[in-house]
């Protein structure tokens, strides 16, 4: 439990205090007011972190992900996929399954979890159009394959991405390289960024 309470903490300070005023503030999306029972229900059952309305009043729905500095050196981001050892069978199946977001926000910190006082800005950043990853993957030009592989790879101008297995047993997720989105659609997921290119 406590390393849930740590997450948490770490992920709801990021957002209040660097990702409101550096990323959205900056592509003009403003935070909606959720009440509260039902943002605990699409964060359960849609992957919905937060709401936001955009310059033209269009709602956007976003799941985040913050990581530590310790992370800097990767270029992807990860969709959690698989959790098979759950016990409830109904539970295997993660975020990859029920994510009904139109956006994820990821982002790598300048601090570490332990040293939240520090946390002052993004080393990197990306805000990926979700709903056009989702597109690509069910056209087959992103392959989601467990290849055994430790790194996403471009063939015949497809984006291969490994299936990886957290140490613990737990979960499964799998990476998609920033910078092949970019090399191979432009600017057409990718919303904003900072870092990764």
């Amino acid at each position: 439990m406590a390393r849930y309470t740590d997450d948490r903490a770490f992920t709801d300070c990021i957002h209040k205090n660097i990702a409101i005023p550096q990323i959205y503030n900056s592509i003009g999306w403003q935070k909606v007011n959720l009440e509260q029972e039902f943002a605990e229900q699409i964060d359960i059952y849609k992957g919905i972190d937060y709401v936001f309305r955009d310059e033209n009043g269009e709602l956007k729905t976003v799941q985040e992900r913050f990581r530590e500095s310790k992370y800097q050196n990767y270029s992807d981001f990860t969709i959690r996929y698989r959790r098979d050892e759950n016990p409830h069978a109904a539970r295997r199946e993660s975020e990859y399954y029920k994510m009904k977001a139109g956006y994820f926000t990821y982002g790598i910190t300048n601090c570490l979890k332990s040293n939240l006082a520090q946390c002052t800005d993004f080393i990197k950043y990306a805000v990926i159009d979700l709903k056009k990853v989702y597109e690509k993957i069910d056209q087959g030009l992103i392959v989601i394959r467990d290849n055994k592989e430790n790194k996403c790879k471009i063939v015949d101008n497809k984006i291969i991405c490994p299936i990886k297995h957290n140490h613990d047993g737990s979960s499964s997720f799998f990476p998609i390289e920033i910078p092949f989105l970019v090399r191979l659609w432009g600017d057409e997921i990718i919303i904003s960024q900072k870092g990764f290119l």
